[in-house]
């Protein structure tokens, strides 16, 4: 079974081509404000409820990309994450102004070197 979308009119295609565009890394972020000016595709309702189970699994089976179904979690672990706690810390300037300079969730990074530099004290002893 297959859905076709009506046609999107060549300015709509061309501004979801744009937004839909993967960055450099290969994903595609979009704020909230572009996420709204995304032209949105009809939903066939009658088309998605005559998707039957086998429907899926074949598309399942047929795609590359799909991971499989019979994955061993068995030595899956739980992980949580310690609290963060607020401080004040004082750094010397440039060491804050090369973070800063990374742009948002600088402080978050200066966290990650803090444990990587904890990690590896860890693992001497």
């Amino acid at each position: 079974m297959s859905y076709a979308p009506k046609q999107l009119t060549p300015s709509e295609l061309s501004l979801r081509e744009k937004l839909l565009r993967p960055k450099e890394d290969g994903m595609v972020r979009l704020s909230f404000k572009e996420l709204r000016r995304l032209p949105k595709l009809p939903f066939n309702q009658a088309a998605f409820d005559a998707i039957t189970e086998d429907d899926i699994r074949r598309a399942v089976a047929d795609d590359p990309d799909a991971a499989p179904l019979d994955m061993d979690w068995s030595k899956a672990r739980m992980v949580t994450l310690k609290p963060k706690i607020a401080m004040s810390i004082r750094v010397d300037a440039d060491v804050h102004d090369f973070f800063k300079a990374t742009g948002k969730g600088y402080q978050t990074r200066m966290n990650a070197v803090l444990r990587a530099f904890v990690d590896h004290e860890k693992g001497r002893k």
